[in-house]
């Protein structure tokens, strides 16, 4: 009877351990974050949660990616990464476009792939969203509406081009103002900043000149507003131009508060990095991924699946009554 125990307790350990070890190596994954560029204020926050999540959990994640705007260095560096044989890449894309074919790559060769700002891709495995980029856009239209009557012209900037969430987002904003204040309309085309101060700063000066009478400008790349501010002060049309635009409060809350940038809004990068390394590891792991799914991050506990996209309900809108709030200082 003694050799049956011991006999039995010699096989459950085995079983155990066998299991642990199949535990461990289900979680023994690589996943790289691939952000638009590494250079700017805004995906250096989000390298914050990459390198905050890896110390929480022990995954074996990192964050790589070209230093500036270009959709075919980000493009090399995916290349790079594939050859690497990563298990999962998390990508934030600066030119949709010109990640198709070489994220069609990547899940050929068996990557996982999760996108962030790019609802409508198809090469990837899911894209999350901090929130609904047309009720997004819209929610700015309506600010603008508010601030300037229903009066006269705006402009409307994005980084790129190519940039799927930016044009959603101002689509979505013109088709507010369509609907709801038929005496706005937009100036010109969409303005092009490559997510560059500087940028929008010398266009928006330039289409400042030409028309000093604009009403509004809506900023969608992090530097946008910053840009247009500057801009705006330097011809003396501060309160008089109305800016609202995404952005964070290290760059833009200098104008947030003296004014000339009404208001800012924002979602935190550095959830949205945690958020994309979490749903990866899901889908490496198996798991079911369905409307309502709970990643376990702030904004990310309750999102809506429609199709490959899955939206969580993270945006933060900044004042000049809510500008100094320290939870907001990154």
């Amino acid at each position: 009877m003694k050799k049956l125990s011991v006999f039995t307790f010699v096989v459950v350990l085995f079983v155990l351990l066998v299991s642990s070890l199949t535990v461990l190596a289900a979680d023994d994954y690589t996943i790289a974050v691939v952000p638009k560029m590494t250079s700017i204020a805004w995906f250096q926050r989000m390298e914050v949660g990459v390198n905050d999540y890896v110390k929480e959990t022990g995954v074996d994640a990192f964050y790589t990616g070209p230093s500036e705007g270009d959709g075919a260095l980000q493009a090399q560096v995916i290349e790079d990464l594939i050859a690497q044989g990563v298990d999962a890449i998390c990508v934030v894309p600066f030119s949709t476009e010109a990640l198709e074919p070489v994220l069609k790559k990547a899940r050929e060769a068996g990557i996982v792939v999760i996108s962030h700002e790019a609802a409508g891709m198809e090469n990837i495995d899911y894209d999350i969203e901090a929130f609904d980029n047309d009720a997004y856009g819209r929610h700015f239209m309506e600010r603008i509406g508010e601030l300037t009557g229903g009066e006269g012209e705006y402009v409307l900037e994005v980084g790129a081009l190519t940039s799927a969430s930016h044009n959603q987002w101002v689509d979505g904003s013109k088709a507010l103002q369509e609907e709801k204040f038929p005496n706005m309309k937009q100036y010109g085309d969409k303005i092009e900043t490559k997510d560059d101060q500087s940028v929008s700063y010398e266009k928006i000066k330039e289409v400042l000149t030409a028309n000093p009478n604009i009403a509004a400008i809506q900023g969608s790349a992090m530097a946008d507003v910053a840009g247009a501010a500057l801009a705006v002060e330097e011809l003396g049309l501060a309160g008089k131009v109305n800016i609202v635009g995404t952005s964070l409060v290290s760059v833009s809350g200098k104008y947030v508060r003296e004014g000339t940038i009404d208001m800012i809004s924002f979602w935190d990068p550095a959830m949205a990095g945690k958020a994309m390394i979490a749903l990866a590891q899901k889908v490496l792991a198996g798991e079911k991924i369905e409307n309502g799914l709970d990643l376990g991050i702030e904004g990310y506990t309750n999102l809506a699946l429609a199709d490959k996209v899955l939206t969580g309900e993270a945006w933060v809108d900044v004042t000049k009554d809510n500008v100094d709030d320290p939870a907001y200082n990154f």
